[in-house]
Order: structure tokens, then C-alpha cells, then sequence
């Protein structure tokens, strides 16, 4: 994980997962849309999108025409949401946190990666406006994370690639936080319907991991001399 990675965004990281990797930048924009403005809180997006290169074969790029297709379109709001569920928008102010996540290289668990970088970004971002008296400390609940989880012949297994979330009976992407709460859960039984001890099963491989994620962001913040404990609630 490289913090700082370019120079004008408030918050920005080259981040990477195994063979996926990312370049996340969170940039903030003072005011909000009409629908927030004199409600005295902050809002936090995100924009989701996958260089032509990413995959073995070239793509066209999303959005051409004026169109994005539907799974940029979810992921983008997965992402978003997610990370409005680790700020306490009020004490954001009546500002915009836009975390923008571009995929380099696609080995599965993008998404996830999208949120676990993001959330990097993000601190670095709110700890700019701490360091220049724009903001206050609480603006953060607590730091989130994100992982896929999947069985894959009956097992169950965690963070897949491409070629085990291609073969997966199920596949789950998992937000969460270090303390085990859980923030968002996507997923499906591909084929048959699976047993709740097996949805158990996997929530419980994934937020196991979380914490471990959590203890990263928190590594690499800290190299960087960012104060991150300073922004909790």
C-alpha cells in the first residue's frame, strides 16, 4: 500500500490485494448538493472504474456514449455507501468527500478492495481538513474494511481470485468493522439453495478477517504520520 501516491487529491493510495490492484483518490469539495445544503452535514460518494487493461483482453472503456453499465453503476454505490458508514456526517460539515476508484489489475475481490483502500483514502483526506482546522476530531465511527468470502467445492474459502470466484457454489462480499459489526453483505447461492450454517459459516470467515485488514489501514496510516486516532469518535 503506497499512501500519497499523487500529488492534488486530499487522500490518495495505490493499493493492492494480491494480484488486484487499485489507484484510489478521495478529493474534497467544499459545499453540497442542493438536497443537503443548510442541514449542516457532509456527504461521502464514490466513483467506481476499470482501466481498459485491467483483464487479459482490452474493454472499452466505461461511460462511453454518456452510459455506465449497471455493475459500475452498484459497485460505485456499494463503495459509497459503505464509506459514509464509517463517517458521522455532521461533523463533516457542509462539504463533499469523492473517493474515486480506478481498477489497474483484476484478479477478483475488486470491490472489496475498492472499500479497503478507500477507506485509506478517505482518512487521509479528513485528516487534511483536521490539519488545517476545517474539521474536528469524531468525524469517524470506526475505521471499515472489506472482504470476499466463497465456497468453493464445499469449502469455504476467503479473499478469492478470479478463477475460484468463477467456480464458487457461493460468493459473498462482506463489510465490516475491526469490532465485528457488520456493515453491508452482498452475495448469492449460484446454483442450489446453501444451508444458514453455511451463510454463518462464511460471515464469520470474513469478519475474522477484518480486524486483520483493519490493523493494515492502520499500519500505513501510521507510517505516514497520520494521526488517525485523533479523527475517531
Amino acid at each position: 500500500m503506497a499512501l500519497g501516491f499523487q500529488r492534488f487529491p486530499e487522500g490518495s493510495v495505490l493499493y493492492r490485494c494480491g494480484e488486484t490492484r487499485l489507484l484510489i483518490a478521495a478529493s474534497v469539495e467544499e459545499g453540497v448538493r442542493d438536497w443537503l445544503r443548510g442541514k449542516g452535514k457532509g456527504w461521502v460518494t464514490a466513483e467506481y472504474a476499470m482501466h481498459p487493461r485491467a483483464n487479459p483482453e482490452r474493454q472499452q472503456r466505461d461511460g462511453r456514449k454518456g452510459r455506465i453499465d449497471g455493475r459500475t453503476q452498484e459497485i460505485q454505490r456499494l463503495v459509497g455507501r459503505s464509506l459514509r458508514g464509517a463517517v458521522v456526517l455532521e461533523k463533516l460539515g457542509e462539504r463533499v468527500v469523492t473517493v474515486d476508484c480506478d481498477v489497474l489489475d483484476a484478479d477478483g475481490g475488486t470491490r472489496t478492495a475498492a472499500i479497503t483502500g478507500g477507506m485509506v483514502a478517505l482518512t487521509l483526506a479528513l485528516d487534511s481538513l483536521r490539519r488545517r482546522g476545517l474539521i474536528e476530531g469524531g468525524v469517524l465511527r470506526e475505521p471499515i474494511a472489506a472482504v470476499s468470502v466463497g465456497l468453493v467445492g464445499g469449502k469455504a474459502m476467503l479473499d478469492l481470485k478470479y478463477d475460484e470466484d468463477s467456480r464458487a457454489d457461493v460468493d459473498l462480499n462482506v463489510v465490516g468493522t475491526a469490532s465485528g459489526k457488520l456493515v453491508e453483505v452482498q452475495g448469492t447461492a449460484e446454483g442450489e439453495p446453501i444451508p444458514r450454517a453455511h451463510l454463518d459459516e462464511l460471515l464469520d470467515l470474513a469478519l475474522g478477517a477484518i480486524p486483520k485488514l483493519v490493523e493494515e489501514q492502520q499500519r500505513a496510516l501510521t507510517q505516514a504520520g497520520v494521526e488517525w486516532q485523533r479523527l475517531m469518535a
